[in-house]
C-alpha cells in the first residue's frame, strides 16, 4: 500500500512537471507574448496599448507555442548617410530611430522578429533621410531647423511602415551629427560667413536709415517747437509792451512833470550807475536838467 502511494505521488509530481512545462508560461511586464497554434498566431498576452497583464498564464492546448517580444522601445541604427542638400552641398548624416512593436500579430506575420523588422525599416529610414534633408539647405540641417526635420523624417518612416503593415510605430528619429565632408567644409563655412556678413550689413543699413529718419523727425519737431515758443513769446512780449505803454501813457496824462522826472531817473541809472559809461555832453544839455534843479 505504501509503495502504491509512493508510485502515485511520483506520477502526480511527473504530471505536474509536464503540465507546468507544457501548459504554463510567464510574461514579464516588459514583454508581450504571442500565442501560436501550429505556427498560426491565435492570441496576444500583455500587448502594447492594452491593460498590462504580466505574470503566470495557462495555454489552451499543450501544443501551443509562445513567442515573446519586447514591450519597450527598440533601436534602429543605420550607417552614416551621405546626403545632398537642396543647395547641392553634401553632408554626412548620422541618425537613428526608436520604434516599438505596436501590433504583435501583424509584426509576426510581416517580419517575424526584431532582426527582420530592422532589415525592413532601414531602407525606409535611409529613403526618408534623403527625401526630407534633400529638400532643405545645408545650413538648416547643420544648425537651423533640425528638430522640425527630425519630426518630418519620423512621420515619413511611420507612413511607410504603416503602409507596409509591419506592426511597428516609430517613436522618434534623432540626428546624432550632420557634418560636412572635409573637402567641402572650408568652402561652405566661408559662404556661410559671407551670408552672415551680408545679413549684418543689411541690418546695419536699415538701422542707420531708421536712425536718420528719427533724427530728422526730432530736429523738425525741435524747430517747430522753438518757432512756436518764439511766436508765443513775441505775442506775450508785445502784449506786455502794449500794457506798459498804456500804463506810461496813463501816468503821463496824470502828471507829465513827474513822468518826465521818473524817466530821467531811469536814464541816469542805466547811464551812470555802472561807472563804465563815457559821455560827452554840453553842460546845458537837457539830460542834466534835474541835476541843475538839485543845486
Amino acid at each position: 500500500m505504501r509503495r502504491l502511494l509512493i508510485i502515485l505521488g511520483a506520477l502526480i509530481a511527473i504530471l505536474g512537471i509536464v503540465f507546468a512545462s507544457t501548459m504554463l508560461f510567464t510574461v514579464d511586464q516588459r514583454e508581450q507574448a504571442l500565442i501560436l497554434r501550429f505556427g498560426e498566431p491565435v492570441g496576444v498576452v500583455n500587448p502594447w496599448g492594452a491593460k498590462e497583464d504580466p505574470g503566470l498564464h495557462i495555454k489552451t492546448f499543450p501544443w501551443e507555442d509562445v513567442v515573446k517580444f519586447d514591450r519597450r522601445n527598440l533601436m534602429l541604427d543605420i550607417p552614416p548617410q551621405e546626403i545632398t542638400a537642396s543647395d547641392q552641398e553634401r553632408l554626412i548624416v548620422d541618425a537613428f530611430a526608436r520604434f516599438r512593436i505596436s501590433d504583435p500579430l501583424q509584426f509576426y506575420k510581416a517580419v517575424t522578429d526584431v532582426r527582420g523588422a530592422t532589415a525592413r525599416l532601414a531602407p525606409f529610414m535611409e529613403a526618408s533621410l534623403r527625401r526630407v534633408l534633400g529638400g532643405v539647405k545645408s545650413n538648416d540641417i547643420v544648425s537651423g531647423h533640425r528638430a522640425e526635420l527630425m519630426i518630418a523624417i519620423r512621420d515619413a518612416v511611420n507612413a511607410q511602415a504603416t503602409e507596409s503593415k509591419l506592426g511597428v510605430e516609430i517613436m522618434d528619429v534623432k540626428i546624432r551629427r550632420a557634418d560636412l565632408p572635409e573637402q567641402n567644409a572650408e568652402k561652405v563655412y566661408s559662404r556661410m560667413q559671407s551670408e552672415r556678413q551680408q545679413a549684418a550689413s543689411k541690418i546695419r543699413a536699415e538701422g542707420e536709415e531708421r536712425a536718420r529718419t528719427v533724427r530728422a523727425e526730432a530736429a523738425r519737431t525741435v524747430r517747430v517747437t522753438i518757432a512756436k515758443a518764439r511766436e508765443k513769446a513775441s505775442i506775450v512780449r508785445g502784449a506786455g509792451d502794449a500794457k506798459r505803454n498804456d500804463i506810461y501813457a496813463a501816468a503821463y496824462s496824470k502828471d507829465p512833470e513827474f513822468f518826465a522826472f521818473y524817466r530821467s531817473m531811469e536814464a541816469y541809472e542805466k547811464a551812470l550807475v555802472d561807472g563804465k559809461t563815457s559821455m560827452v555832453l554840453s553842460p546845458d544839455s537837457d539830460f542834466f536838467r534835474y541835476f541843475d534843479k538839485q543845486k
